[in-house]
Parts: C-alpha cells; sequence; structure tokens
C-alpha cells in the first residue's frame, strides 16, 4: 500500500455545498443592476426584432444556408419560414 492509499478514506466522504444563499445574493444583484425600469416583455420584444433584422436582406446563399440551418433545427422557424427581404 503506498502512502497516498493510506491517506484515502476507505469509504466515500458525503460532501455537499448548499449554494442557496449565494444565489439568492446573485440573484439579488442582478436584478438590482437591471435597475426598477427593467421591463422583460419590451426585451423580449427588442430582442426579437433584432432576430428580424439579422435575418433581413438575405441573399441567395444566405437565404439558402438560412433554410438549411432551419430545416437541421438550428434556428428557429421564424414567420413564414423565409427570411425578411
Amino acid at each position: 500500500m503506498s502512502a497516498q492509499d493510506a491517506a484515502l478514506p476507505p469509504e466515500p466522504i458525503d460532501f455537499a455545498v448548499d449554494l442557496t444563499g449565494h444565489e439568492m445574493t446573485r440573484r439579488t444583484h442582478v436584478m438590482a443592476a437591471l435597475g426598477t425600469d427593467w421591463d422583460p416583455v419590451e426585451a423580449l420584444r427588442g430582442e426579437e426584432e433584432a432576430y428580424d433584422m439579422l435575418y433581413s436582406g438575405l441573399d441567395g446563399e444566405q437565404q439558402r444556408l438560412y433554410d438549411t440551418l432551419v430545416e437541421a433545427g438550428v434556428l428557429p422557424r421564424r414567420g413564414s419560414g423565409r427570411a425578411a427581404p
């Protein structure tokens, strides 16, 4: 038996860390950073508008790639399934 084996306990040690308090502190800091005027619905609406802009005005090759990624399930289908012109 090596010295390293002798240092190991014969049975597994029950080890648990409760991060509940830390998580509550983290959430408090996130909400404070967002501020009282943060509107999650408006934030989501802005994100959707950004995605619409991202996939608009695609040329033929870009549209083909977009369609391929949608068919593969990599991107969600947006609107009618075609990127906006």
